[in-house]
């Protein structure tokens, strides 16, 4: 069968762990190599007179990690927001806003990865250019992780659970500085989760 698009009245009957569902079976179709047919010319012809996406994703850039790929979806059926570490900053919130309060998203996730070299290069403390800037977003969640090991990237353990620091640290931060969000999730109209995708073997682990 191959899958339709998103519409406004489909959108509005979704429920937060509805839409959350769809992704984790999407990612699972993913990795089984059984994804859903799509006739993307189609797509993108309905989808040309306005957008119902059901979520709103928050990834890194890195290029391993296609997100409406390793979740299975089609033309107009998630917003996606990118930006090396997957963190947010007022950009992101105010795309953020816009999905869910404005265009009707009903899930954030907040989507880091396994082996994130923005993670790597906070653990070892980089200076380069702008990438100095962006790191300081990341090394909140460098502080929070304890180890009894090497605190720097040659430890694998150290940088898995970074990366799963900062996916929270992201989250609780995003309920703090997004009081629209926040309100949105405490009546329960979205959901904010978050999880790490796994570059060895393409499944999705939610935290």
């Amino acid at each position: 069968m191959i899958k339709d698009i998103i519409d406004k009245e489909k959108q509005s009957k979704l429920s937060p762990d509805d839409v959350l569902k769809d992704l984790m079976a999407g990612n699972q179709r993913f990795t089984e190599n059984k994804m859903n047919e799509r006739d993307y010319s189609s797509q993108i012809q309905k989808t040309s007179g306005g957008q119902w996406p059901q979520a709103v994703v928050l990834s890194c850039i890195d290029s391993r990690v296609p997100v409406e790929t390793v979740f299975d979806q089609g033309v107009g059926d998630i917003f996606v927001a990118r930006v090396a570490g997957n963190f947010e900053n007022m950009d992101i919130l105010g795309s953020m806003e816009y999905s869910c309060k404005v265009a009707g998203s009903k899930l954030v996730f907040v989507l880091g990865h396994e082996a994130c070299g923005a993670v790597k290069a906070a653990c070892d403390h980089v200076e380069l250019g702008n990438i100095t800037h962006l790191l300081k977003n990341i090394e909140p969640a460098v502080d929070a992780t304890e180890t009894d090991g090497e605190r720097s990237s040659k430890n694998d353990s150290f940088v898995a659970d970074v990366v799963e620091n900062n996916v929270k640290l992201t989250m609780q931060r995003i309920r703090e500085k997004s009081p629209i969000l926040k309100e949105m999730e405490d009546k329960g109209e979205i959901k904010i989760v978050g999880g790490v995708y796994s570059i060895s073997n393409g499944k999705v682990a939610l935290l």
